[in-house]
């Protein structure tokens, strides 16, 4: 994998941008810096911007000591100090070309890409600047096509739980349907048993007893049996019987 270009030195040795001399703690701080004692050249650079707060070559090189320990925001800090305040072009490009790194090691991708680009306005032939900005842009637009896939797939995720939770609130829903119809036809099927064994016990709870109709149908057979009767004998009273009778003188 490609990494960035790192362009952390000790100022002293840009002998074009300072001309002024080294004070002794500056020059006791940058021996120490290349012998990897970052602590210790840390120590020292910290003394001699106590001494003289506007002393650009310590603060310079004080970041570049906290940035080889990894103290990048403390580095972050001076590097956008002194580029801001900073009016000569090298001066400024350099510290946002090491703000651009300490953002960058800090995982903050979008702001080491603005400090880069800043310094490119005040160094644009600065190819190791503007291969750092190539490949934190670079890394920035993986980040966000991860961070939308990973949005889409948490978006599906979401979606395909909510449709479970609902296929299963309308399968519940059918359960409870076909439980509560089985119930009903079960209740409905007990009344029509009991409705028939009601039914079947009648005669013989109430064998003399006759309904209505049956009480009617009797009544008028009698009636009609009656009129009958009375008939054949009103016809015979008419007709009457032939007798013979014998005069007897």
């Amino acid at each position: 994998m490609k990494q960035i270009v790192i362009v952390i030195g000790l100022l002293f040795q840009a002998t074009l941008l300072f001309a002024q001399k080294e004070t002794r703690d500056i020059h006791k701080g940058n021996k120490l810096y290349q012998q990897g004692k970052f602590k210790e050249a840390e120590l020292n650079y910290r003394r001699s911007v106590q001494k003289a707060n506007q002393n650009l070559e310590g603060n310079f090189n004080l970041g570049d000591a906290l940035y080889k320990q990894k103290k990048f925001a403390e580095a972050g800090e001076l590097f956008n100090k002194i580029g801001s305040s900073s009016n000569k072009k090298e001066v400024t490009a350099g510290a946002y070309h090491n703000l651009g790194n300490s953002l960058f090691e800090a995982k903050k991708l979008q702001e080491s890409i603005d400090a880069y680009k800043k310094a490119l306005l005040n160094n644009p032939k600065d190819d190791q600047t503007r291969y750092n900005l190539a490949y934190a842009q670079q890394l920035l637009k993986k980040q966000q096509e991860q961070k939308k896939k990973d949005q889409n797939n948490k978006d599906k995720n979401d979606q395909n739980k909510k449709d479970k939770d609902q296929n299963k609130k309308d399968q519940d829903k059918k359960d409870q349907d076909k439980k509560d119809q089985d119930k009903k036809d079960q209740d409905k099927k007990d009344q029509d048993k009991k409705d028939q064994d009601k039914k079947n016990q009648q005669p013989q709870d109430q064998p003399n007893k006759l309904s209505k109709d049956d009480a009617e149908r009797m009544l008028e057979a009698l009636n009609n049996e009656e009129r009958n009767t009375q008939e054949k004998l009103k016809n015979k009273k008419l007709k009457g019987v032939k007798v013979k009778i014998t005069k007897d003188w």
